[in-house]
C-alpha cells in the first residue's frame, strides 16, 4: 500500500467546473452544475452535501470519468494527482481507475456481479492494476482482511447474495483500494446501513485515509456524518456552491440561508421538533396489531440446508393511532417481521393479529387483509412497474380489488393525490420521471387509495435528503391526525425515531432485547445492545450555546 508524501500533487483539484447534460439527442447541453471549485488534499476528507438534485453525484461521477454519454464538462477543469483529466476520453480514463481513483458506489448489490464470487471480482480489479497473476490470490485475501472481513478466505468464495450489506460495502471498498489510488470517492456509502455497521464502515474509511494518505471525496445527505467525518464541507443547491469551508465552521455557524434550512431539517438539530405530536398510548388504547411469541425459521428443509432462525419468540403491540418503531441492525429480523405482519411471509409458531383478525401462519405471498393494512417499501422505484404512469400506479390496487368503475377510481386517485400534496401534473409521468421525494409520496398514495387503518413502513426515508425526509415525516404525521392511522415504522435512523415514535421495540439477532415508550428507552436504555446502538449514532454540534443532539 502506498503512503503519499505531503508535497505530492493533491489527489483532486476542481476549478470552476460546470457540467451539463444533453436532454435530447441533438438538443443543447443544459448545465446542471456551475462554477464549482474545491480541493481534496492527501489525508483529508471533503464532503459534498445538499438536497437530491443539487449536483453531488454528478460531480462525483464527473471527476471519476463516469458521466453518462449525454453528460459533458462544459467549463473549468479537473486535475487528478496533478494530471488534467478534463477532456480525457474513456480509453484515457481506463488506466486511472483503480490506480489513481477508487469509487465506492451507494448500492453494493447493483454494483457487484451476482454471478461471480467475491474473490473473482476483487481479482478483476487487481488484474486491471497489472498485478502479477501469481500474487493475486494472496492479495485478494489480504485486501479482504484489510477492510475487516473475518474468515477472508471463505468469504472470497461467497457470492454477493451470501454476504450482509455491511460486508458487501467492505468488498466495494476493497475493490476501490486494490490498486492503491490517491483519491477515494464514496457516494452515499452508508445511507442504507444501520448505525453500528455505518460506524464500522466509516471508521474503516477513516483508518484507510490516515494509513494510506488517501484523499476522500464523501457524498452524503447526512449532515451529522458530514460534520463528524469531514475536514471541509461544500454545500450545494441546484448545482451551485452556496457555502464551503472547514466542517466545524460551516455546520456550526452557517451563514447561508440554505445551509441553515438544511440544518433545521436534520433530526440532529431539532430532536424535540415533533414533541407535541408524540402520543403516549394509555392502558385503554385498542391494540390494532398484536404479535405474540412469533418464531420464524428459514431453510433446514433439505439435508444440506442449515436452518436460520430469523425471529425467536418475538412479541410486540401497536396501539391504534400510534407510531411504533422497530429498530435493530441488519439481520435482526425487522423486515421479516414486517412481512409477517403484512401477511406476505408465514411463520412457524405464535400468533399475529391485525385489527382483530388472525393472520394465517402458512406462507401466503399475498396480503390477505390488504384493505386494513398496507406495506410501504423502502425503494418505491423497485416496487412498481416502471412502464406504468403515476395514475396507473396509484389506481392499480383499486383495480386488483375490483373497487368502483373508471370514473370513481379516477376521482379516488385525485383525492389521495391531494392528501399527499402532489400536483396533478405528475399523473402522466412514470416513476423514473419524478424526484425521489415525489416517488415516496406516490408510494404512500398507492397505499392510501384503499383507505387502510395500518401502514407498515420499511425504511421509507433512508435514501432521502433531510429536507425531503422532513416533508415526508410531516405528511405522515398529518395523515395520522386526519385518518387516525397506525404506523409500524421500521428504520435504522434513531434520530428520526427519537423525534416521532411513541413506542419502540429493539431487535437483535431475531430476539426482542428492549421495548417500551420511545422516551424512556432513549433516556434510560436498559440493555447493553440498545446503548451500543445509541452510542453509534453520529452527533451534530451546533453553536457553543446549543446542546449536542443525536442524529440518525
Amino acid at each position: 500500500m502506498t503512503l503519499f508524501a505531503p508535497d505530492f500533487p493533491a489527489p483532486l483539484v476542481v476549478d470552476n467546473l460546470s457540467i451539463g447534460y444533453r436532454r435530447r439527442r441533438r438538443g443543447p447541453i443544459e448545465d446542471v452544475v456551475r462554477d464549482v471549485s474545491f480541493t481534496v488534499p492527501h489525508g483529508s476528507t471533503v464532503s459534498l452535501v445538499g438536497q437530491s438534485g443539487s449536483g453531488k453525484s454528478t460531480i462525483a461521477r464527473a471527476v471519476a470519468g463516469l458521466l453518462p454519454h449525454n453528460g459533458d464538462l462544459t467549463a473549468g477543469s479537473v486535475k487528478v494527482v496533478g494530471r488534467d483529466v478534463t477532456r480525457y476520453s474513456a480509453s484515457e480514463w481506463r488506466p486511472l481507475r483503480g490506480s489513481s481513483v477508487g469509487f465506492v458506489p451507494q448500492d453494493p448489490l447493483s454494483s457487484l456481479d451476482p454471478l461471480q464470487r467475491i474473490g473473482v471480482q476483487i481479482a478483476g480489479a487487481l488484474n486491471q492494476a497489472s498485478i502479477p497473476r501469481s500474487e493475486i490470490p494472496a492479495r485478494v485475501i489480504r485486501l479482504l482482511e484489510h477492510v475487516g472481513i473475518r474468515d477472508a478466505r471463505a468469504r472470497s468464495r461467497a457470492f454477493p447474495h451470501e454476504l450482509s450489506g455491511g460486508q458487501l460495502q467492505r468488498v466495494l471498498i476493497a475493490i476501490a483500494i486494490a490498486a492503491d489510488p490517491a483519491l477515494l470517492i464514496a457516494d452515499e456509502p452508508t445511507s442504507a446501513l444501520d448505525v453500528t455497521v455505518q460506524k464500522r464502515i466509516l471508521d474503516l474509511l477513516d483508518g484507510l485515509r490516515e494509513e494510506l494518505g488517501l484523499g476522500v471525496l464523501f457524498i452524503t445527505h447526512d449532515l451529522a456524518l458530514a460534520q463528524e467525518r469531514s475536514d471541509e464541507i461544500v454545500v450545494l443547491k441546484d448545482g451551485v456552491v452556496r457555502e464551503q469551508g472547514p466542517a466545524d465552521v460551516v455546520l456550526v455557524s452557517p451563514r447561508d440561508p440554505y445551509t441553515i434550512t438544511l440544518l433545521s431539517d436534520a433530526p440532529a438539530a431539532s430532536p424535540d421538533r415533533y414533541r407535541d405530536r408524540v402520543r403516549q398510548p394509555g392502558a385503554s388504547a385498542r391494540e390494532i396489531v398484536s404479535v405474540t411469541n412469533v418464531t420464524k425459521t428459514f431453510g433446514g428443509r433439505a439435508k444440506a440446508d442449515v436452518a436460520t432462525r430469523a425471529l425467536d419468540d418475538v412479541s410486540l403491540t401497536v396501539a391504534e393511532g400510534s407510531i411504533h418503531a422497530l429498530v435493530g441492525e441488519s439481520g435482526s429480523g425487522k423486515t421479516t417481521l414486517a412481512r409477517i405482519v403484512a401477511g406476505l411471509t408465514g411463520f412457524d409458531t405464535g400468533t399475529a393479529v391485525v385489527k382483530g383478525r388472525e393472520l394465517p401462519g402458512h406462507e401466503t405471498y399475498a396480503n390477505p387483509f390488504a384493505r386494513t393494512l398496507q406495506l410501504v417499501y423502502q425503494n418505491p422505484l423497485s416496487a412498481v412497474d416502471p412502464r406504468y404512469s403515476v395514475r396507473r400506479i396509484i389506481e392499480e390496487p383499486l383495480r386488483i380489488h375490483g373497487i368502483g368503475n373508471a370514473a370513481s377510481r379516477r376521482a379516488r386517485v385525485g383525492d389521495v393525490l391531494d392528501q399527499v400534496a402532489l400536483p396533478s401534473t405528475v399523473l402522466g409521468r412514470t416513476a423514473r420521471e419524478i424526484s425521489g421525494g415525489q416517488r415516496q409520496r406516490v408510494a404512500l398514495a398507492r397505499t392510501l387509495v384503499l383507505a387502510p387503518d395500518v401502514l407498515v413502513l420499511d425504511e421509507p426515508t433512508s435514501a432521502l435528503d433531510v429536507t425531503v425526509q422532513a416533508q415526508i415525516v410531516e405528511l405522515l404525521l398529518d395523515l395520522r391526525e386526519q385518518h387516525n392511522l397506525s404506523y409500524l415504522f421500521i428504520t435504522h435512523d434513531l434520530g428520526l425515531v427519537r423525534q416521532i415514535a411513541d413506542t419502540i421495540t429493539v431487535l437483535r439477532l431475531g430476539s426482542v432485547v428492549e421495548s417500551g415508550s420511545a422516551r424512556e428507552v432513549f433516556s434510560n436504555p436498559q440493555d447493553g445492545y440498545t446503548r451500543e446502538l445509541l452510542d453509534s449514532v453520529p452527533r451534530l454540534q451546533r453553536r457553543s450555546e446549543d446542546a449536542a443532539f443525536v442524529s440518525g
